[in-house]
């Protein structure tokens, strides 16, 4: 993991807390990460934190550049290695799965062309709803990856599927990937 650049994208969910530990634990292992939250993330979780557990700038505007004056959704894609999604919210999954671009993080899943893990995390009754499996489906056929959610007790106090994977279960995904990805590079 040490130098390799991943895109960590946040939405809106109390899960977000849970990707603070994703996040520190992806610095701590080498890589280089970059936040990009949603709006409704930031009601879960400060801009603050994320940029003190990488050392770089959280991005959520996609008109107000920090660091790349041809768009963060140009620049930020170029860099990428990996982009990761957690929490990955119902209406950001329909998003990407239909190719909205209503925000940043929603425009950089269409300019990427490393892969991208998504973390689905939502309460039961929305996970089970036809509309979010079909955009699971589409997403799937895409070649999007997902980090499938467990079961157990949500927030809303409700048992059953939704829960966002844990960040020790992403971390090891993650480093998966980038084996695979070195195992690839190797045969060739």
């Amino acid at each position: 993991m040490e130098g390799r650049e991943i895109l960590l994208g946040v939405t809106g969910g109390i899960a977000a807390y849970k990707t603070a530990d994703l996040c520190s634990k992806l610095v701590q292992a080498g890589a280089r990460v970059t936040v990009v939250m949603t709006d409704a993330a930031t009601r879960f979780v400060g801009p603050t934190t994320f940029e003190a557990l990488t050392g770089r700038p959280v991005y959520r505007e996609i008109f107000e550049p920090q660091e790349h004056f041809r768009g963060e959704h140009i620049g930020l894609a170029q860099r990428a290695e990996l982009m990761v999604v957690a929490p990955a919210s119902a209406h950001f999954l329909a998003q990407v799965a239909h190719g909205f671009a209503g925000d940043l993080l929603s425009t950089l899943t269409l300019t990427i062309t490393c892969p991208l893990l998504v973390a689905p995390a939502m309460n039961t009754e929305m996970w089970n709803k036809p509309s979010v499996q079909r955009n699971l489906a589409q997403l799937r056929a895409d070649g999007v990856l997902l980090a499938e959610p467990g079961s157990g007790w949500l927030s809303c106090g409700q048992v059953g599927p939704g829960r966002m994977a844990e960040p020790g279960e992403l971390l090891e995904r993650i480093r998966g990937l980038f084996a695979t990805a070195a195992d690839e590079g190797s045969a060739k």
